[in-house]
């Protein structure tokens, strides 16, 4: 489809720390890109798309890796020197998107509401976060996604398996409130917020495998809120997905604590599923649109290089 491309190349970049997550993402992607005409080769991990790039083999690319290397800021701000045009938000967007730790912080600056958090030092132990912070609480490490690393903890013994757990991934590592109510991911595209989804994991707690593995977890849309209710989260998630400099497209997931909207921990500038969602169509166009032909048209360019 020439036209949709202006006769430029795309790769897709999988891979990163989460690499079965980036892998199977990158396949839908690649299948979309090719089924609209598009030239597109995939690309796997943040090293190779960058030899690449200097060798002068990739024009243009859609940034599938999740976790580190993919979603921090590094390959974005790579990207930029280099003068190529890649899909997503720029290297400070991604990285403070990444950081959960920041990216709350700043959201309570500016009054967003997200639910209540403390760092763990690196010697902590399960006793004392208990006495400061207090259970039940959630366990997540700082610098990953795709809920890797994440725990709830309702005792003592539970908080020390969880931190254990989580320092595995990353060595800095919050606890979060633990909220209690309905689970909600509002996406975005092209500053318009989607219908929002209501998320119902089968165990009750949207975990890795309730994410990317389980059968049984629901994705409801209508997501039976009321329209000012759904509003009102939409207004929330763009709200954080703009405080972080985020752009063209993503997601923010937002809880129901007892009536009262509190952004989870992280705000994501691309979905983090290999398997179709119903929010992809509730944009209209759908999930083409979604993957490929709007994020075609939307690569950030860099202030030296060509508009993509």
């Amino acid at each position: 489809m020439p036209g949709a491309t202006g006769g430029w190349r795309w790769r897709w970049a999988a891979g990163g720390s989460e690499a079965e997550v980036s892998r199977a993402g990158g396949r839908a992607v690649l299948a979309a890109l090719r089924g609209l005409g598009i030239e597109a080769e995939p690309v796997e991990g943040a090293r190779a798309v960058i030899e690449g790039a200097l060798a002068g083999r990739i024009e243009r690319v859609f940034v599938m890796l999740h976790g580190r290397d993919g979603e921090d800021g590094r390959l974005q701000g790579a990207l930029e020197l280099l003068g190529v045009p890649y899909t997503g938000s720029g290297p400070l967007a991604s990285a403070l998107a990444l950081d959960k730790v920041r990216a709350k912080r700043l959201w309570q600056a500016l009054g967003i509401p997200t639910a209540e958090f403390a760092e763990v030092a690196p010697e902590e132990t399960a006793e004392a976060v208990a006495l400061r912070f207090g259970l039940p609480c959630v366990v997540k490490p700082v610098h990953e996604g795709s809920t890797v690393g994440i725990g709830i903890a309702r005792d003592l013994p539970g908080l020390a398996r969880a931190l254990d757990e989580a320092r595995r991934h990353d060595p800095a590592v919050f606890v979060e409130r633990l909220l209690v109510g309905g689970e909600y991911t509002v996406g975005i595209l092209g500053g318009e917020a989607l219908p929002a989804i209501r998320i119902v994991p089968a165990s009750g707690f949207y975990d890795y495998h309730a994410k990317y593995h389980a059968a049984d977890t629901g994705y409801l849309i209508p997501c039976g809120l009321p329209s000012a209710e759904e509003e009102r989260l939409q207004r929330i998630a763009l709200e954080a997905f703009a405080a972080l400099g985020c752009r063209g497209w993503g997601r923010v997931d937002l809880m129901l604590d007892r009536s009262r909207p509190a952004l989870r921990a992280r705000s994501q500038y691309r979905p983090g599923h290999d398997r179709p969602q119903p929010g992809a169509e509730g944009g209209g166009g759908g999930r083409d649109r979604l993957r490929s032909g709007w994020c075609c048209g939307s690569s950030r360019p860099a202030s030296r290089r060509r508009e993509a």
